[in-house]
């Protein structure tokens, strides 16, 4: 295959070093590239196996290709998608895969294009060292993908369950083909939507929480206060999911069934477990939000993450205040550093912040 990748960013590099490596002809679509560099030597170092070596072609983001590709990723964050959907625009008939964090990004696509749609959700901690053009994998994981059905007449804007296509079958097995052979585990699913809020339920554990207060996530789940906040905000994500018809999944190393059944028990009895589960799950990386807040960068992914709970949940005509609150309390962090050096490390201000139980 011919795949555009949009997108230069560590899950970017990382799929397609992952592609090349499998033998596909991968062009990797950055904003800005040096004069003269056409081609990347990306080293892919992951855990339990060899690092590998994959040859990248790379252009800017305003280049197009004289053929069409075969494929086009989608691998930028979420605030950067509607720029990404734009640069696929240059290939309007090509299927499109989305690989992201949160909820939100197969309906924006839908809404701006005619072609299949792959979802993909990546369940592997990845770091990008750009000096030395080193990738790290830091987790097992592996990588979820799922053909885009219809969308779902709003409360919730929800992507469900894919009608059997054989084309979009087709590029999803040749996909699923070429980053198994690249060294990535695969896992094919049907239900885009349940994927989607699966990952999500990941993607919330100690990640809101560890942003505002800048500690680590393992000290969230040690603290019986800030472990409670969790619980609250998974429940809420839970409800949300059985409001739209949708159930936990395994995906690649991150079964999340298990929290359906941890949001019920009592806290003394999942919180050990729930301890190790965040502790050993990011590979030792920092949650995303922590990290974004850290950059100081932009607007951050909360929008699609607690952000998509509280409005999928007013969607269904019902509340997730937690979730409200969270997003609201990291964007107020990234927009105001004196606002987030008062939370820091301050459990009991970030609790005095929440709606009560």
């Amino acid at each position: 295959m011919i795949v555009v990748v949009v997108g230069g960013g560590a899950v970017g590099t990382f799929l397609g070093a992952t592609l090349a490596n499998a033998g596909e002809d991968v062009v990797l679509l950055r904003r800005s590239v040096p004069p003269g560099v056409r081609r990347l030597s990306i080293t892919v170092d992951g855990p339990g196996s060899e690092a590998r070596i994959a040859d990248l072609a790379v252009a800017s983001a305003s280049d197009a290709l004289t053929s069409p590709p075969d494929v086009v990723i989608l691998a930028v964050k979420m605030p950067d998608l509607p720029g990404a959907i734009e640069t696929a625009a240059h290939w309007p008939d090509t299927p499109v895969l989305t690989v992201g964090n949160g909820v939100g990004a197969d309906v924006m696509v839908q809404d701006a294009r005619t072609s299949g749609i792959v979802a993909g959700s990546l369940t592997t901690a990845i770091v990008l060292d750009r000096t030395a053009g080193l990738v790290h994998r830091l987790s097992r994981g592996g990588l979820g993908l799922a053909p885009v059905g219809g969308i779902d007449v709003a409360p919730a804007g929800a992507v469900g369950r894919a009608p059997s296509d054989p084309s979009l079958d087709r590029v999803v097995e040749q996909l699923a083909m070429s980053f198994v052979a690249g060294g990535l585990r695969v896992r094919r699913l049907r239900d885009a939507a349940s994927m989607r809020w699966s990952k999500l339920l990941a993607n919330l554990l100690g990640n809101a929480t560890s942003a505002i207060l800048d500690i680590d996530p393992a000290d969230v789940y040690r603290d019986p206060s800030l472990f409670n906040v969790e619980r609250r905000q998974l429940r809420e994500a839970l409800a949300v999911m059985r409001g739209l018809g949708l159930s936990p999944l395994a995906l690649p190393g991150a079964d999340v069934r298990p929290l359906a059944l941890a949001a019920r028990l009592p806290p003394a009895l999942v919180r050990p477990v729930m301890l190790r589960m965040v502790g050993g799950g990011r590979g030792g990386k920092s949650p995303s939000l922590r990290l974004h807040l850290q950059a100081g960068d932009g607007p951050s992914e909360v929008a699609w993450l607690n952000g998509a709970v509280a409005r999928a949940a007013l969607g269904l005509g019902r509340r997730a205040p937690v979730n409200a609150r969270l997003a609201e309390l990291v964007e107020e962090c990234r927009r105001e550093p004196e606002r987030w050096a008062w939370f820091r490390g301050h459990p009991d201000r970030l609790i005095a912040e929440l709606p009560s139980s």
